[in-house]
């Protein structure tokens, strides 16, 4: 089974409660994007965002230009069905990070836990080139996967598991990281699980 393949039938089979990674309120990425100091004007993108709840609290808080993008379409129509007309201010993308091409440049760049599903180094170069050409210049990427005390596994597959600073070196030098925190995850089957929440800027070089 491919990647789209695989997502599409976990999303199709599960609801949110049944999936480990889900979160009622994305508290620490809210936390980590206010303290970076975004923009609300800028545009932002959910790499990976499926049906978490980030999207309705971007609304909340302002932001105007919101992308959503998940390689599983099905995950995208419920988070739509869910925000209802609001969902009208979002523009979802189904597609997969790694072979998608930014047609923009966004102020913020947010992904939780897509990243550390990429094992193989060709999938990690086409990230963090999509990941260079669709960030703007001094942009800031939150970016959070299992720490490396977390699961080596998630949803029947392999997982790479970081530190700030082996996510920071596996970025490369235009990525700054201004901020990094620990956070356990309570899964809804009570389980937890060991994430670390990193925050860059981008720097490319002149």
């Amino acid at each position: 089974m491919d990647r789209k393949a695989h997502w599409e039938d976990v999303y199709q089979r599960k609801g949110d409660l049944d999936t480990s990674w889900f979160q009622e309120r994305p508290d620490d990425s809210l936390l980590l994007i206010r303290e970076a100091g975004v923009p609300i004007t800028v545009p932002v993108i959910d790499v990976g965002g499926g049906t978490s709840r980030l999207v309705d609290g971007l609304l909340a808080g302002g932001f105007s230009t919101i992308t959503v993008l998940d390689i599983a379409g099905q995950a995208l129509e419920r988070a739509r069905e869910r925000i209802g007309p609001a969902a009208e201010k979002v523009h979802w993308l189904a597609a997969d990070v790694t072979t998608w091409t930014p047609s923009r440049r966004y102020g913020l760049w947010h992904d939780r836990a897509v990243f550390h599903f990429l094992t193989e180094p060709a999938e990690r170069a086409a990230y963090r080139r999509n990941l260079a050409t669709g960030l703007m210049p001094h942009g800031i990427a939150v970016m959070a996967s299992f720490a490396l005390d977390g699961p080596e596994r998630c949803s029947g597959l392999p997982v790479m598991r970081y530190s700030p600073d082996s996510l920071a070196a596996e970025l490369g030098a235009q990525f700054q990281l201004l901020d990094s925190r620990s956070v356990e995850h309570i899964t809804p089957a009570g389980r937890s699980q060991r994430f670390q929440y990193s925050v860059f800027r981008y720097q490319p070089a002149l």
